[in-house]
């Protein structure tokens, strides 16, 4: 896990995400160390309970994605608490981890990662990181429904006692920023 990821300064926006704004437009909040700040840009959830797999993107001062690996997971214990956060563990990286991902590109201001996740390996997902009034902002785009959309959240419905019965993508059109919702079978 990344370190200081457990500490509410640490966590990009936090208080628009209790607010419930958009995970996918938030812009970065509390800077860490030399100016490295992570934005949050698409959760996980499932109807087990409230807790959610947050994925976010490190980025710079300059909002360019940091390292090769700049997009990672991390558990929203919201069970415990508005703030509690934990590790992904190992065993639940098939369900829930990064399959692969990729810079596409850093430029002044910008940066695009191509990343699947473990669930969706069909899916293609491009984080893009920039310059927003408020400072560096990221949003997840991929298809919904044919549709070019920014993507918000996928939703798990699980079957008893074991396995998913259906996934839900869920985001706003890219073009027009109508709700877009498809059903997936695993």
């Amino acid at each position: 896990m990344a370190a200081g990821l457990r500490s509410p300064l640490r966590m990009v926006g936090l208080s628009a995400l209790l607010a419930g704004a958009p995970i996918a437009s938030l812009s970065s909040g509390t800077a860490g160390a030399e100016g490295v700040r992570d934005v949050p840009v698409f959760s996980i959830s499932k109807s087990e309970n409230k807790n959610q797999v947050q994925f976010a993107v490190r980025l710079d001062s300059h909002c360019v994605p940091v390292g090769e690996r700049p997009v990672f997971a991390y558990w929203r214990m919201l069970e415990k608490g508005p703030t509690v956060t934990e590790e992904l563990l190992a065993c639940e990286q098939p369900a829930y981890g990064i399959e692969a991902q990729a810079v596409g590109a850093r430029g002044e201001g910008e940066g695009s990662i191509e990343l699947r996740l473990r669930a969706l390996t069909d899916r293609r997902i491009t984080v893009r990181s920039y310059r927003a009034e408020a400072g560096c902002a990221a949003r997840a785009e991929t298809a919904i429904e044919g549709v070019l959309a920014n993507l918000y959240n996928v939703h798990a419905l699980l079957r008893w006692p074991f396995g998913v019965e259906r996934i839900y993508v869920s985001g706003w059109a890219a073009d027009d920023g109508r709700l877009l919702r498809e059903t997936v079978s695993p």
